[in-house]
C-alpha cells in the first residue's frame, strides 16, 4: 500500500492557495481538516489524505478555479461528518457543488435509480463534475487490497457505465474545462480498464466513454 505524505501535500497546497489567492479554498481546507480529524479511510490512512490528494491533483490542471478546489476539499464533509450544507464557511457556489456531490435519495426511490439520477445531475454543476472525476480516480487507485471483489466490480462498472458518459458530454458543455476533463477521462479510462482486465470484468465499449 502506498503511504501518502500528508504534511508534504498540506505544505504544497497551502502555499499554492495563498499564492493564487484562492480564499474560498483556504477556508475550506481549514474546515475540512477540523471536520475529518480522527477519521480514517478503509486502508487505515487519515481521511484528510483523500481530499488533499484530489486538491493537489486539481491545481495542476489548467482551468481549475477556487470554487472547484473548495468543493473538492469539502465534498465529503456533509455526507460523512454530519455537517449541514448551510454551515459550510464558503460561498453559495461551493455549497452548490458539495450538494451535487452528496447522494440524497428520494422517498421510495430504488438504489439504482438514485445512482443514475445522481450521475446524470452532475452535468448541471461543473464544480461537482470535476470533483467526482478526481474522487473516482483516487478511489479506484486505492481499492485493491482494501475492498472486496464485489465492491471493486461495482466501482469499475459504475465508472464505465455512469460516470464516463457524463464526463464525455461535459467536454462540450464546459469548453473552458475541456483540457482538464480530457486528462481526467484519459487517466480514469486507463485505470479502470486495467482493473477490469485483472478482475475479469467485461466492458461494453459500443457507446462513447
Amino acid at each position: 500500500m502506498y503511504i501518502y505524505d500528508e504534511e508534504k501535500m498540506l505544505t504544497y497546497l497551502r502555499g499554492y492557495l495563498r499564492g493564487a489567492r484562492f480564499l474560498e479554498s483556504e477556508k475550506a481546507l481549514s474546515f475540512a481538516i477540523d471536520k475529518h480529524s480522527g477519521q480514517v479511510r478503509a486502508d487505515g490512512q487519515p481521511y484528510i489524505i483523500h481530499p488533499l490528494f484530489m486538491a493537489c491533483y486539481a491545481v495542476a490542471l489548467y482551468g481549475t478555479t477556487d470554487d472547484m478546489v473548495a468543493t473538492i476539499l469539502l465534498h465529503d464533509v456533509v455526507e460523512d461528518c454530519g455537517v449541514l450544507l448551510s454551515a459550510l464557511p464558503v460561498n453559495d457556489n461551493v455549497k452548490r457543488g458539495v450538494k451535487f456531490m452528496t447522494i440524497s435519495p428520494f422517498d421510495g426511490e430504488e438504489k439504482d435509480a438514485t445512482k443514475r439520477r445522481y450521475y446524470n445531475e452532475l452535468i448541471e454543476c461543473k464544480e461537482a463534475l470535476f470533483c467526482k472525476g478526481l474522487d473516482r480516480f483516487m478511489n479506484l487507485s486505492t481499492m485493491e487490497g482494501v475492498m472486496d471483489e464485489r465492491s471493486i466490480k461495482k466501482n469499475i462498472l459504475e465508472t464505465h457505465n455512469l460516470l464516463m458518459p457524463v464526463l464525455h458530454k461535459a467536454k462540450s458543455r464546459y469548453p473552458d474545462l475541456s483540457d482538464a476533463l480530457h486528462i481526467i477521462r484519459t487517466n480514469l479510462r486507463a485505470l479502470y480498464v486495467s482493473l477490469a482486465i485483472v478482475h475479469h470484468i467485461e466492458l461494453d465499449f459500443t457507446k462513447p466513454k
